[in-house]
């Protein structure tokens, strides 16, 4: 079975139109053209954008010269109601602070701490997944969901507020998009942008409930009671340059993003994967024997080849964050063309991780290429499912781990089949199935 991709048209005629094609369906409004340039250049009176799929752009705006190019501005306009100042949006020394007290939550050691929590929610999961045919989605949410509350909070998503943000997640997913209108196409400044009301309501609520959340976990820290989780470290650690802490309002930023960053993106990637599998029997099967032979022993994620394989794969072709916008802080020359100050600058997955320049056989699914070392250096160095650099995911070791375990446990305990229907992605808060993602699911224990 091919993975689908969408269909896609060349974009022409005025702003105005192009602009409700990104409104529409992000993935399909860009010319087919891009899965193979190098470069493409977007202007007009109102555009000055540049979508960059070069392997050496890539390496000078992430990782040569990161501070020349920061994230778009122009970025918070469509996150601030829910992400506000998280390390998600911020920029420079406000970042670095940010990330000098988030990143050691995440070192070494404390990915074998955070095991038990991704067991119990992936056994959890499978527990939950009944027989027939389902849109997968809503099951791979509710898993990621319970994932995060109990590395965060030592929670599961059974908990009422847990379970209260997920569900208004559920609904800011449907009214606010990733990727926004003004960050691809830098519309003018006096332009109104008004967020919708729903995605003010929900917004609003899901912070809420965070902040309950960590008001409940401070008042725990104080009281010497709180769990050894992420919240806890996080909330305790003090920058080592300027001794400062996350206040209340900081810690409702940072849980927010890790909440979609974690549970969003984690959610995509798998039940794209268990659609894959769902056509290939014969990596199926491979990914089962995995998943039957796995125990709660955090050394035995090492031995999940296959799966590993099958889940890279998966983001390869479905990357959860189909695009990233940085800006140019002064004139840049980028492959021969001028760039001016406050340009936008186009980094997308979806088309690095299919460009026909890069990869050999781009739209076909082969976890096998992942185990070549002989495969091209220039297309590993363009798979940014988790960006690059400096700001890379922090999380990126976590999501791999749990994405693979999931993939394999549910494989073990289910046959996966095809649904009637095949997903046609699109991009909404992360890749989707515009209808859903429907896969057959028949228990390998039934007769």
């Amino acid at each position: 079975m091919m993975p689908p991709k969408p269909a896609s048209n060349e974009a022409r005629g005025s702003v105005l139109r192009f602009a409700r094609g990104f409104r529409r369906d992000l993935l399909s409004a860009l010319p087919a053209r891009l899965y193979r340039a190098w470069m493409a250049e977007f202007r007009s009176t109102l555009i000055h954008s540049f979508l960059c799929n070069d392997p050496a752009l890539l390496r000078l705006i992430l990782q040569d010269r990161p501070g020349d190019f920061p994230k778009s501005q122009r970025l918070r306009e469509g996150l601030a109601p829910l992400l506000g100042n998280s390390v998600f949006v911020t920029n420079g020394a406000e970042w670095a602070q940010q990330r000098r007290i988030i990143d050691p939550a995440f070192e070494g050691g404390r990915l074998r701490e955070m095991f038990p929590a991704i067991w119990c929610a992936t056994e959890a999961a499978v527990a939950r997944l009944k027989p027939g045919e389902m849109d997968i989605e809503p099951a791979t949410s509710h898993a990621a969901a319970d994932v995060i509350f109990r590395a965060l909070f030592s929670v599961p998503i059974e908990d009422r507020i847990a379970s209260r943000v997920f569900t208004a997640f559920r609904a800011h997913q449907d009214a606010q998009p990733i990727v926004n209108l003004a960050a691809l196409l830098p519309l003018p400044r006096w332009l109104p942008r008004r967020h919708s009301r729903r995605t003010r309501e929900t917004a609003a609520e899901i912070r809420g409930l965070i902040g309950d959340l960590v008001a409940q976990r401070k008042d725990a820290i104080e009281a010497g009671t709180a769990p050894d989780d992420l919240a806890t470290k996080i909330m305790t650690t003090a920058d080592p340059q300027t001794g400062k802490r996350f206040d209340a309002t900081e810690m409702v930023d940072q849980v927010a993003i890790f909440f979609l960053a974690g549970h969003e993106t984690s959610a995509s990637a798998l039940a794209w994967a268990l659609w894959l599998l769902a056509g290939n029997p014969d990596w199926q099967q491979r990914v089962a024997a995995e998943g039957a032979g796995m125990t709660a022993d955090f050394g035995a994620v090492a031995g999940l080849r296959a799966s590993r394989a099958v889940f890279r794969e998966a983001l390869r072709l479905y990357p959860p964050v189909p695009m990233m916008v940085r800006e140019t802080t002064r004139p840049e020359t980028l492959r021969g063309r001028a760039a001016p100050r406050g340009a936008q600058l186009i980094l997308s997955p979806w088309h690095l991780h299919r460009h026909e320049r890069l990869w050999e056989r781009p739209d076909e699914f082969d976890p096998a290429r992942w185990n070549n070392p002989e495969g091209k250096a220039s297309a590993r160095a363009a798979f940014i499912p988790f960006s690059a650099g400096p700001r890379v995911c922090p999380g990126a070791g976590f999501a791999m781990i749990e994405g693979v375990l999931m993939l394999a446990r549910i494989t073990a305990a289910f046959r996966l089949a095809p649904g009637r229907v095949p997903p046609v992605p699109v991009a909404r808060l992360t890749v989707r199935g515009r209808e859903g993602i429907l896969i057959r699911l028949q228990p390998r224990d039934a007769p």
